[in-house]
């Protein structure tokens, strides 16, 4: 094992929460049953059994999405009538008004119903606020000048579940609002006053999937509208290719990624191999991803396509996003994701510079260390990326964080949890602090006079303290399955493919094997990653035996836990890793990627 590895790595890797595994129980009766009836791998059947999919029938449709898997939009309670006014707009030429959001799943879900409503004959305008002028949801303003330039309709997209004085401003002025939106009311929480309100989570919706983002709900009503025109034409042509935006949504707001969402996600990602809008072609290319050559994942949507669309609500205008997916114009297109790209790069150094900041303050203040709620605040820190931070600083530490800029004398925060420690109940304890304030178990957001941050520390580290004093941070790793090395072939390979998309409620599969031997020495790679050649020991009669076939491992910021372990040529270890399938022309083929690393158990 190499000396070298790089000093501030090391000690970040020393500061660095243990991981503990958690391994789920096996259902061997049952996996034994779907393999055999179904004709499926042990371990395929294993992961299905364990998402609760334990008949052939259930896993042939799991396995095997279709458009026949969507469900009739007209399921939905309000779906008759959202139909009919907006078909009342469109033939009386009234401009319809998209209120839309800033992030993926509102501007998207934007794209969709102005190209829907416009392909009948509508015509449309949109209105996507800014998130550090206007913040998250409507405004009465916006609906005032809407009324005063002869718009009668507003059609909310991923959002107005809680714009209870705006729909109020909106009845005021005679505007007929229809709020599609998928956002969780309370149980006792009542719904804001509409013309019609799409939302499958309002009390008396039956539709069958209750998890569908903002823009999938735009895509219900979108083929509630256009298959009433044309209902061939809307299925074989219109929906694969409106299937596309609604993918990009589904998989980058994280909804879980079963029934409904895993049919339009895994249609949508098929469609997306062939990008026909010069907008979505100016994306691919400004991402350097080419379908053509490369089957697109749930990974390239959520890490190259998302933060690129993401960016523009982040840092700058987000209605630029629906311009790019709008327009005609390969000129004006190619010149929108390039400044895209240019915003997700502002985006990438802004968080960088910030996250360096924060180690940095973690590390040469131990009091702040020790803390078990983190509280972090800066000036200058852009407001766009600071959930983003958050999210960062749990990764690295295990503990809730809050991340603060601080901008004219207002503090602007975000937060991020852990399992067991529901963050909202942490801030409403101060609620007396904040100007707003809101959010749910995971993530909360809020403003607050700066003035009162010291108060706001000293109050959340009591709290914290009192309840995660039993409780030392720790990495949890979950392990779906056991699978020895060498039962890992191309063929399986392509039966895990199947899972696909995988996600938020579908993760992809993390294994164990144990008694893996090292059959050379550990590489090292930038002083911070390892490569390893591994062999599947196996057992003979009460003994180990021998080794079968060898495999490549590749373990990322695994330099140091390699050098703890003190690994070296026959060293033996229980290993934790996910199957990849590596590309490149000269060392290509299937490989491991290691999660973790535990010495060999007995």
């Amino acid at each position: 094992m190499g000396s070298g590895t790089d000093a501030a790595s090391e000690a970040a890797t020393r500061r660095a929460p243990r991981q503990r595994w958690i391994i789920a129980e096996p259902h061997t009766a049952e996996a034994d049953s779907l393999a055999r009836s179904a004709r499926l791998p042990q371990v395929l059947a294993e992961l299905l059994v364990s998402r609760g999919i334990a008949q052939p029938e259930d896993a042939f449709r799991f396995l095997n999405p279709d458009a026949d898997h969507l469900h009739d939009p007209l399921h939905m309670l309000g779906m008759e009538a959202a139909v009919a006014r907006i078909e009342r707009a469109i033939s009386a030429r009234e401009p319809i008004l998209l209120y839309g959001d800033y992030d993926v799943d509102g501007t998207t879900a934007v794209v969709l119903l102005k190209t829907a409503i416009e392909m009948l004959g509508g015509e449309v305008r949109f209105h996507v606020p800014h998130r550090i002028r206007e913040g998250y949801g409507m405004q009465s303003s916006v609906l005032e000048a809407a009324h005063a330039d002869g718009v009668r309709l507003v059609i909310t997209v991923d959002t107005g579940m809680r714009a209870f004085a705006e729909a109020e401003t909106a009845k005021r002025l005679g505007l007929d609002l229809i709020i599609t939106d998928h956002h969780l009311l309370d149980v006792h929480d009542k719904v804001p006053v509409a013309l019609a309100i799409l939302n499958p989570n309002q009390p008396g919706c039956a539709y069958p999937e209750k998890a569908l983002c903002g823009a999938a709900i735009a895509f219900k009503l979108a083929q509630a509208l256009l298959r009433r025109h044309d209902p061939v034409r809307t299925r074989e042509k219109i929906l694969p290719s409106f299937l596309k935006m609604a993918a990009i949504a589904t998989i980058a707001d994280a909804v879980p990624l079963r029934g409904e969402n895993r049919t339009i996600a895994a249609l949508g990602l098929r469609e997306l191999r062939r990008p026909v809008g010069v907008g979505l072609r100016a994306l691919f290319a400004a991402a350097a991803l080419d379908p053509a050559s490369k089957q697109l994942t749930s990974f390239d949507v959520a890490f190259r396509l998302a933060p690129r669309i993401n960016a523009a609500g982040r840092m700058d205008v987000a209605s630029e996003v629906i311009e790019l997916f709008t327009t005609r114009d390969l000129g004006r297109a190619q010149e929108l994701a390039g400044k895209l790209e240019r915003l997700n790069r502002e985006r990438r150094d802004t968080e960088s510079f910030a996250l360096r900041t924060i180690e940095e303050r973690i590390a040469g203040d131990g009091d702040l260390a020790a803390e078990r709620l983190l509280v972090l605040d800066g000036e200058g820190w852009h407001r766009g990326v600071i959930g983003i931070l958050a999210s960062r600083v749990v990764e690295r530490t295990a503990k809730p964080a809050l991340v603060i800029c601080v901008e004219d004398g207002v503090a602007h925060g975000s937060g991020r949890s852990v399992d067991g420690f529901p963050l909202l109940d942490a801030i409403e304890t101060c609620s007396d602090l904040f100007t707003r304030y809101g959010g749910h178990a995971f993530a909360v957001g809020f403003a607050l006079p700066a003035a009162a941050l010291p108060e706001l520390k000293k109050r959340l580290s009591s709290y914290a303290s009192e309840r995660l004093a039993a409780r030392e941070p720790e990495r949890l790793l979950h392990i779906h399955a056991e699978l020895p090395l060498d039962r890992i072939t191309p063929v399986l390979a392509g039966w895990l493919r199947k899972l696909e998309p995988l996600g938020h409620g579908n993760p992809e599969p993390m294994f164990v094997a144990r008694n893996v031997r090292l059959l050379t020495s550990v590489r090292v790679m930038k002083d911070r990653h390892v490569r390893l050649d591994l062999t599947q020991q196996v057992a003979g009669s009460g003994a180990r035996t021998g080794n079968v076939g060898s495999m490549r491992a590749v373990g990322w910021d695994m330099a140091f836990r390699a050098s703890q372990l003190g690994l070296t040529e026959g060293s033996c270890i229980d290993l934790a890793f996910r199957i990849r399938e590596n590309d490149h022309p000269d060392f290509g083929g299937l490989e491991v990627e290691i999660a973790g690393i535990e010495p060999a158990s007995a």
